[in-house]
C-alpha cells in the first residue's frame, strides 16, 4: 500500500513495474543488466483515486499519459534497479500529491480607485509627452 495523502492510498497491485536496459554508458554491465524502470499506472481506471484527483492527475501528467489513460514513468538515473524503482514510485507519489488538493477558487477583484486614477494620470502624461514631440502648427 502506497500512501499518497491521509485519504488516498494506492494498492501495490495497481502499479506495473518493468525493467529495461538503460541507454547510455554502463561499463561491463551495459548489455547484461536491466536497471531502468518503467512504471505503469492506470490513472483512468484506478479505484483508489477520487474522480476529481484523477482528472487533475491526467492534466498534470500531460504527454506521459497514453490514450488509454495509463501513466508511464521512466526512471533510469541510478545504477541499481532498486534505486530506480524507488525513484519511479517517488515520482508517481509526487504527481498524485500535486493533483490531490483542489485548486483554490479565484475571487474576482476590482482595481482600487487610486490605481485607476494613477493609470489615467500616466496615460495623460504619456499623451502630453507625445503632443510636445509634434511639430508646431
Amino acid at each position: 500500500m502506497i500512501r499518497i495523502t491521509r485519504d488516498i492510498a494506492i494498492d501495490d497491485g495497481e502499479i506495473d513495474l518493468s525493467f529495461v536496459r538503460a541507454s547510455g554508458p554502463g561499463g561491463q554491465n551495459v548489455n547484461k543488466v536491466a536497471t531502468a524502470v518503467q512504471l505503469r499506472f492506470d490513472v483512468r481506471h484506478s479505484p483508489s483515486l477520487p474522480e476529481a484527483v484523477r482528472v487533475r492527475a491526467i492534466r498534470l501528467a500531460g504527454r506521459r499519459v497514453t490514450d488509454e489513460g495509463v501513466l508511464v514513468l521512466d526512471a533510469r538515473e541510478h545504477r541499481t534497479q532498486s534505486a530506480n524503482r524507488q525513484a519511479a514510485v517517488d515520482r508517481l507519489v509526487a504527481l498524485l500529491r500535486r493533483a490531490a488538493p483542489p485548486p483554490k477558487r479565484r475571487r474576482k477583484t476590482r482595481p482600487t480607485a487610486a490605481s485607476r486614477l494613477q493609470r489615467l494620470e500616466a496615460k495623460r502624461r504619456r499623451g502630453e509627452t507625445k503632443r510636445l514631440r509634434r511639430p508646431p502648427d
